[in-house]
């Protein structure tokens, strides 16, 4: 579609679908999710002068993987969230089949967006070039054009870039599928963004005693966090084992140390970012206070979308909460932004028998639960949580076939944090070292209902809802 008359379109779905969305009562209180139509990776996460950037994938012409465009959302403290004019749409001769995932930097004191630009041709091939766009004066985005074509040796999937500064120079990661089907991290330098030198790949399948590792690695982010440096990835084609790799499509970080001379990469083992259902695609910013800030796609491609309950009210997916990094025993932890306890309301605590727990309306609530022994959790209809001594399972009924499905986590557990907003949970363990993050549809208000007999103390919060502007 011509680029103007996607654009036309987009404000005629927001003006007409808009009223439906609102009246879904999944449709989240204080996550972002799209007016319309179907959000998947954030882009751009940045802040500048003060300011959060959030971009993200969006087709607001429906609930399918097409028509991707960049839509904008700003805020000043992570909380209240105000909607800005489309960034980005397909439609030029190098982005003509979809403005496709990247990054932003703060280059000429504009906020530059580095993206992929998506061509598919009669035949089936494909081909992506990285582009540039550039703020103007009006908060709105140019397109510069594009910066990098296809490297050689690579299959048409290259995408996803992201970007930041070193020293005296520019440094790009590139997610690629190679030749041979082997997912692959590429390393790229420039000092202007707009000529790259390749510098070879620094991590994927077959690279750095990780053996075979998937297909394709998409939304790459290398970055430093507490003396260490920190390579996100997203290796599709990874095979399921009995309580990991279950989703679709894998998100994941490898912990090591760049080697900016030699473009060398040397690093530990693949952990999940998320041992949940649901969460892709992540990416990162360093906030001007020195946070290391994290949103994540609420989804996974290709699994079960077709399901999802909000379809029948014109949107689909959200984002994650905003989560702070932090690196501790060798491990990357994860914890909500302190900015998310202004949404608190009143807090209730109560300590006792979990048999003996009063229940708590869960449609927007923070619950942080500190067990003493085994004890279940129930959802509302649609979800429970058990914890026996040893094993974390998270339960739901199957959006596909109506089976119950799990997942998994292992460890002791000394503290849990659960977010909750209408049709999604996000349960952070023992302060951020793991997190479980889930999409869930219960019919009417879920209530929260503890069962067991050890003891447990419990705080509780309402969230007061923050809308979009």
């Amino acid at each position: 579609m011509e680029e103007l008359s996607l654009i036309k379109q987009a404000l005629r779905a927001v003006m007409n679908g808009q009223p439906l969305a609102l009246r879904d009562p999944h449709r989240p209180t204080w996550h972002l999710a799209p007016s319309v139509g179907l959000l998947n990776d954030p882009n751009g996460f940045i802040q500048h002068n003060g300011v959060y950037h959030l971009f993200y994938q969006w087709n607001p012409l429906g609930c399918d993987h097409r028509n991707k465009c960049w839509g904008h959302w700003q805020s000043i403290d992570l909380v209240h969230w105000e909607h800005q004019p489309l960034a980005l749409a397909p439609g030029a001769c190098y982005d003509s089949h979809g403005c496709y995932s990247g990054s932003a930097v703060v280059a000429e004191d504009k906020v530059t967006l580095i993206y992929t630009g998506n061509v598919k041709f009669p035949d089936g091939s494909r081909t992506a070039y990285q582009c540039l766009a550039q703020a103007s004066d009006r908060g709105e985005y140019r397109k510069l054009g594009p910066v990098l074509p296809l490297p050689e040796g690579y299959s048409g999937h290259v995408r996803d870039p992201k970007v930041w500064r070193h020293q005296d120079a520019w440094y790009m990661v590139l997610g690629a599928r190679d030749l041979q089907d082997r997912g692959k991290v590429l390393l790229l330098r420039s000092s202007n963004l707009r000529d790259w030198q390749a510098l070879g790949e620094i991590a994927g399948s077959g690279l750095n005693d990780l053996g075979e590792f998937g297909y394709m690695w998409e939304c790459p982010d290398l970055f430093s966090l507490d003396g260490g440096d920190v390579l996100i990835c997203c290796p599709q084609g990874l095979a399921p084992q009995p309580e990991r790799y279950l989703n679709r499509y894998q998100a994941g970080y490898l912990l090591g140390k760049l080697d900016y001379r030699q473009a060398a990469f040397s690093h530990g083992e693949f952990h999940e970012l998320d041992a949940g259902f649901e969460f892709y695609a992540p990416q990162t910013t360093l906030a001007e206070d020195g946070r290391r800030l994290l949103f994540a796609w609420m989804g996974v491609p290709e699994q079960d979308e077709e399901a999802h309950p909000t379809r029948r009210y014109g949107w689909i997916h959200t984002m994650t909460c905003p989560r702070e990094l932090s690196l501790r025993h060798g491990r990357l932890h994860q914890r909500p932004a302190h900015e998310l306890q202004q949404l608190r309301g009143e807090r209730e605590d109560w300590r006792g028998r979990a048999d003996d727990a009063p229940t708590y309306a869960l449609g927007a609530a923070e619950l942080q639960l500190t067990p003493q022994g085994a004890f279940s959790a129930a959802f509302g209809d649609a979800m429970t949580l058990n914890w026996d001594g040893e094993r974390l399972q998270l339960t739901r009924v199957s959006l596909a076939d109506g089976r119950p499905e799990h997942r998994y986590w292992r460890g002791p557990v000394t503290h849990l944090q659960l977010l909750f907003d209408r049709s999604s949970v996000e349960i952070f363990i023992n302060h951020g070292e793991a997190v479980m993050s889930a999409r869930y549809f219960p019919a009417g208000e879920p209530q929260l209902r503890l069962n067991g007999s050890a003891p447990l103390a419990l705080e509780y919060w309402p969230l007061t809802p923050c809308m979009l502007e």
